[in-house]
């Protein structure tokens, strides 16, 4: 959630109400907070998304047979081009699973940084997961949506006032 003043979305009489006090949503990339109410053009961000992700990994793809090819020109032994062959598709495997699955967890930062080199070999996996995540959502709205709930229902049990008086309460247990 976006808490950069600190105040977690409240505002003050004074300063008016021109967005609602609580939580605010994280904006997602390509999409900004659209994704809250599905407005503002969602569904075509999300068809631009899924298209660009689609000719991105179909261009990537052509690069990497220049290069292949590049291999294959120089008259490198055949294990090399199998060696390279073999990486680019586990690494991209890799690539896949780990996107796909930050979509609907948050990456530890750590093993995020140390598979760095991994993830820029493997792009064409990651590109090859927003594709197909844009099938059914935003890449990353399930994750923020749950975040973006959860928040709204913490803010929610806070701001509630209890009815009735507590000095009246009756104790169990007592004569």
């Amino acid at each position: 959630m976006s808490d950069e003043n600190g105040t977690n979305g409240t505002r003050s009489a004074a300063e008016g109400s021109a967005t609602p006090a609580g939580p605010r949503p994280e904006p997602l990339r390509f999409f900004g907070t659209s994704w809250v109410d599905h407005g503002r053009g969602y569904a075509v961000r999300r068809a631009g998304v899924a298209v660009g992700a689609l000719l991105t990994a179909a261009v990537a793809c052509l690069v990497l047979f220049i290069a292949y090819e590049g291999l294959r020109i120089a008259a490198v032994s055949g294990f090399v081009t199998v060696l390279m062959g073999v990486m680019f598709a586990l690494c991209s495997a890799m690539a896949f699973r780990h996107t796909w699955t930050g979509f609907s967890r948050r990456p530890d930062p750590d093993r995020q940084a140390s598979l760095r080199g991994l993830l820029s070999i493997g792009f064409v996996g990651s590109l090859l997961a927003y594709f197909l995540r844009c099938f059914t959502e935003a890449p990353g709205e399930g994750l923020l949506r749950a975040e973006y709930e959860r928040a709204r229902d913490l803010y929610a049990r806070r701001t509630t006032r209890r009815s009735g008086n507590p000095a009246r309460k009756k104790r169990r247990g007592r004569a």
